[in-house]
């Protein structure tokens, strides 16, 4: 049986912490399906460690997982994450699309790792071309970010940027910047730009403290989602990933009307 020594062990361990992730350039993905997933995508696997091959006790100590999976990867962060200027901005924007277009996401302080990974999965249902994030939001390399994407993360592009700079690139494109807010715009009446000939970005605010003061001064567009009856809502406000799935659904269902 291949062994794992403890200094492999305790590197491994060491990725539990966004501090080593940094310095390392490296985070772990656990999960037959999770390892698959990175191995066939652009990401570099550095290497695949297995139950059967190193032993149930060594694997329980480099899972990060309550309940250890038979298999996990040690997967090399890409480069490009961060993206500090406008140019960089500009042409994350542009990028695969050969002009300034599309529909993106722009995270303003998500907190919750489910959250975010759970905001991944629905970009890459619904064909998000990227998602931007403050630099405050979670680590995407957190253990349970990687692991409540189930292989978004390596198919959504993701980048970490200034916000306010990301909306005035946005505006300055002639493009639109979406917000969901309690004192905007029914989304079900409102005519919504899906990212056709300008870029146009849906900001989704932080869990309890909603769009930031800096960021909202710069949404061209406030929406609101409407609750079901509107005079007797059942709740104070939605969940930040189900607000992103209801408002990115009623964008796409637009675009498809569009189309036809």
């Amino acid at each position: 049986m291949p062994e794992i020594s403890n200094n492999e062990i305790k590197k491994i361990r060491s990725l539990s912490s966004k501090k080593f992730r940094d310095g390392y350039g490296l985070f772990t993905v656990e999960g037959e399906k999770m390892v698959a997933e990175a191995v066939s995508s652009s990401f570099s696997v550095e290497k695949v460690y297995r139950r059967d091959e190193i032993g149930e006790d060594a694997m329980a100590r480099i899972s990060q997982l309550s309940s250890p999976s038979p298999v996990l990867a040690v997967v090399r962060k890409p480069e490009g994450i961060k993206l500090d200027t406008e140019a960089a901005i500009m042409a994350a924007l542009s990028r695969g699309r050969g002009s300034c277009s599309g529909l993106y996401l722009a995270l303003d302080t998500i907190r919750d790792p489910g959250n975010l990974g759970t905001i991944l999965r629905i970009a890459d249902w619904f064909g998000i071309d990227a998602v931007f994030a403050s630099h405050d939001t979670v680590d995407l390399f957190n253990p349970k970010v990687v692991q409540s994407t189930m292989g978004a993360i390596f198919r959504v592009r993701f980048h970490y940027t200034d916000i306010p700079l990301l909306a005035r690139t946005v505006l300055d494109a002639e493009g639109k910047v979406y917000g969901t807010f309690l004192d905007g715009k029914d989304i079900y009446s409102r005519d919504l730009d899906c990212g056709k000939e300008s870029p146009a970005v849906i900001v989704i605010g932080n869990e309890s403290e909603g769009i930031s003061a800096e960021v909202a001064a710069l949404v061209s567009d406030r929406l609101y989602i409407p609750p079901y009856p509107a005079d007797d809502p059942g709740s104070e406000s939605l969940n930040a990933a189900v607000a992103t799935a209801v408002t990115v659904a009623e964008f796409r269902r637009r675009s498809r009307q569009i189309r036809k």
